[in-house]
């Protein structure tokens, strides 16, 4: 294996431009359930809001921890957008350069190949990193989420159980 690999085995160039363009794909994947948890969450919001203003006091418990939470939410799931369209922007830039450096590899230049080279490797580090950001993101806002549905199941359990109290208070 010669300093050539690149232009001396075709399926070389294939794997460095098919690992990051499937990794590009598996971003945007991300990036659009991400972006329908987020909107998932403003509606989830926009609920809280409807609640609060039907009453002076919102019957659930612990209402405020629960808006603080939601809000909490989206807030991580804009962060892990973040995160994930700076993976999808560096593995598409890396796929791009990973072209770049084909073809430098076939002009001959040892020292744009290398350079080429590196800024791909740069970039596909910077876009896994990216990937591991927004997944840690995403998964600190499912357990927002699950304590949320925890606290909304523990008020559901609570209303049935005042609600068959006074179903039996009112059987003969």
């Amino acid at each position: 294996m010669g300093s050539n690999l690149l232009t001396q085995n075709p399926f070389a160039v294939l794997t460095f431009i098919a690992a990051p363009a499937l990794l590009t794909n598996a971003s945007c994947l991300l990036a659009l359930s991400t972006i329908n948890r987020l909107l998932r969450t403003r509606d989830s919001m926009r609920e809280l809001l409807k609640e609060s203003e039907s009453t002076t006091h919102p019957a659930r418990p612990n209402f405020i921890e629960h808006v603080n939470r939601v809000e909490q939410q989206a807030m991580l799931l804009l962060g892990a957008l973040r995160w994930v369209y700076t993976a999808l922007g560096s593995f598409a830039a890396a796929t791009l350069v990973t072209l770049l450096g084909a073809v430098t590899g076939e002009i001959g230049s040892e020292l744009a190949t290398r350079v080429v080279t590196i800024a791909g490797l740069l970039l596909g580090v910077l876009g896994v990193a990216g990937l591991i950001g927004g997944c840690l993101n995403l998964l600190h806002a499912t357990q927002l989420s699950l304590l949320n549905i925890h606290g909304e199941a523990e008020f559901i359990r609570a209303r049935q159980a005042l609600k068959k109290t006074a179903g039996d208070k009112s059987a003969p």
